[in-house]
């Protein structure tokens, strides 16, 4: 709201027994702000913390996809006790009783693997895509954040609005019903104050149940029930996109919107899978090398040692159309994979432009009704004039009166809205971060309203 209509607004409200919630009080240090709030979601965010546990097992893929390339080396070892006895055709007998013992190394190392080198590319990509999403989710928390942030602020403001509607109804009942006991109004106008304070009594009860809802919402994010929290900053003036230039936002969705990434991501894997499984009708070649040791005191030779080196090849001649089964699913997959890229990049466009117009026009929101929150409050203003002087009758300031709540209404979803679209556009070409919480904190800082907690 533009500074030089505050003081016009304030007293006009202030006639009409209303007050401007963005002038409630100063700025305190007890309530907290996005930037703490977001803090706390980051600490305990339940499905922020699965994504975290997610990404660290997705870290994983590509030392696993190494090892593939990497030479096996394994150890077997036995030993027993022997006890023989042997009998003879003579019928002498002989009884033995002796340990005998073995160990063994085994090396085998991969030569030419085409599989597992294709393997080990597609689980590198996979690690990426895993810090791909991990990225998104971030940007995910600090939108759920600041959206539920924002709704119970706007609920808030909402309920205050309707407190002091249902309180300037009630002086309004009040005066319609001494003015009837003078005989200067009609029983009908006592009726029509009364049905707008029931009125605004009932719409009292719903937005206490809608902070509620709000507070609750942001409670399953940060892990506990919220403190209060700050408000807009009084005459906060909110800045367009820049660039000014639509076509530049779209442009840099469809390349850096992080659904476009791990979609590209996700279109590199299928090529590496297709690669895979077409490698499974070459041959394989590895190096063996082992050594052996056995003791057998039964034997002529008591200790033997074993020590080879060589190389297998195996050619796979017929696998049942298996391999073939499953490239021919790979390369519908790969088909696939490029039409959800495609996809990504229209709905990243998408979502530029919605944002970006969401700014924009909201911007333009604002000033519409900020310009008819001070006609509304001159309205009512004369209104109220005009019915002490017997030119308007009660059902004028009732009106007046709803008008001026609804439009206070409008003003703060618009706010609200506008800076939630800011940080979508940012979102949508993948550029959303601390950074923008704190260029959006800085515009909140103020105690909340004193709403009662009592209908």
């Amino acid at each position: 709201m533009p500074t030089p209509i505050l003081p016009h607004l304030r007293r006009f409200l202030g006639r009409a027994g209303l007050t401007v919630m963005v002038m409630s009080a100063p700025s305190v240090a007890s309530a907290v702000d996005l930037l703490q709030i977001y803090f706390d979601a980051l600490a305990n965010d339940a499905r922020y913390a699965a994504a975290r546990a997610q990404y660290d097992a997705d870290q994983e893929k590509v030392v696993q996809g190494r090892s593939l390339l990497l030479p096996t080396v394994a150890a077997s070892a036995g030993a027993s006790r022997n006890d023989d006895d042997i009998r003879n055709t003579g019928g002498t007998k002989a009884d033995r009783r002796y340990s005998s013992s073995n160990y063994a190394l085994q090396l085998s190392a991969p030569l030419f693997r085409p599989q597992n080198w294709r393997q080990y590319q597609e689980n590198a990509l996979r690690t990426e895509l895993g810090k791909s999403i991990f990225i998104q989710e971030t940007q995910a928390l600090i939108l759920r954040t600041a959206q539920a942030y924002f709704d119970v602020l706007n609920a808030r403001d909402a309920l205050s609005a309707i407190a002091q509607l249902r309180t300037a109804a009630g002086e309004q009942l009040e005066l319609a019903r001494t003015s009837f006991q003078v005989g200067t109004v009609t029983i009908t106008d006592v009726h029509e104050a009364q049905s707008r304070f029931d009125l605004a009594s009932a719409q009292e009860i719903a937005a206490r149940n809608t902070l509620d809802v709000a507070h609750e919402t942001l409670a399953r994010i940060i892990g506990h029930t919220p403190e209060e929290l700050a408000g807009l900053k009084p005459g906060v003036a909110l800045s367009r996109p820049e660039p000014g230039d639509i076509a530049a936002w779209v442009d840099a969705a469809e390349k850096g919107d992080l659904g476009v990434q791990a979609q590209t991501l996700l279109r590199e894997i299928a090529v590496r899978t297709l690669e895979r499984e077409r490698a499974g009708h070459l041959p394989t070649l590895d190096l063996l090398a082992s050594h052996g040791r056995s003791r057998n005191p039964s034997m002529s030779v008591e200790r033997s040692d074993n020590n080879t080196v060589g190389l297998q090849l195996d050619i796979p001649l017929y696998q049942g159309g298996a391999v073939s089964s499953r490239t021919r699913e790979a390369a519908a997959l790969r088909i696939k994979a490029d039409a959800d890229l495609e996809e990504a990049r229209r709905a990243a466009a998408l979502a530029a432009r919605e944002a970006y117009l969401g700014v924009t026009s909201g911007m333009a929101q604002v000033r519409a009704l900020e310009a008819a929150q001070v006609s509304s409050a001159s309205s009512l203003e004369a209104n109220r004039l005009g019915y002490k002087v017997g030119v308007r009758i009660n059902i004028d300031v009732l009106n007046a009166q709803s008008q001026l709540a609804d439009t206070m209404q409008q003003l703060a979803r618009a706010r609200y809205d506008t800076m939630l679209a800011q940080l979508r556009l940012k979102a949508a070409v993948g550029t959303l971060g601390e950074d923008d919480v704190r260029a959006i904190n800085a515009l909140i800082g103020t105690k909340p309203p004193q709403v009662s907690t009592t209908p």
